[in-house]
């Protein structure tokens, strides 16, 4: 089966173009080496997945003969994704997003509040 079939057929792609164009852009690995769309798969193989700026990495254990339903998804791969660090980056990306609604620079007030905040 395809690479980009099977991550399609897996749903870990909305549709099978997205998988497509995550392998032409690089995003996927098959075995640390970034392939084409058509590559073929096999079992045993571990795919490294590139997505909204996180790495999971899965490991085939069968391939599905059409796409699965949502809940019986993770009987074709087996999940060795590290979410530790996954965890980490997701507290580094919520820290960094501190909004204020007002234009310009801060008062006083409100630069000692952003200060008794951050320490």
């Amino acid at each position: 089966m395809r690479i980009d079939q099977f991550l399609w057929n897996i749903r870990y792609f909305k549709s099978r173009s997205q998988s497509t164009n995550a392998c032409k852009k690089g995003k996927i690995k098959l075995n640390n080496k970034i392939i084409k769309p058509s590559k073929e798969i096999g079992i045993g193989e571990i795919i490294e997945i590139r997505k909204k700026q996180n790495n999971f990495k899965i490991k085939i254990s069968d391939i599905p003969k059409k796409r699965v339903g949502p809940k019986i998804s993770n009987l074709y791969f087996e999940d060795l994704t590290d979410y530790s660090i996954l965890k980490k980056n997701q507290m580094i990306n919520i820290s960094k997003k501190i909004e204020r609604n007002e234009k310009g620079r801060p008062t006083k007030k409100q630069r000692r509040e952003i200060d008794n905040f951050l320490n």
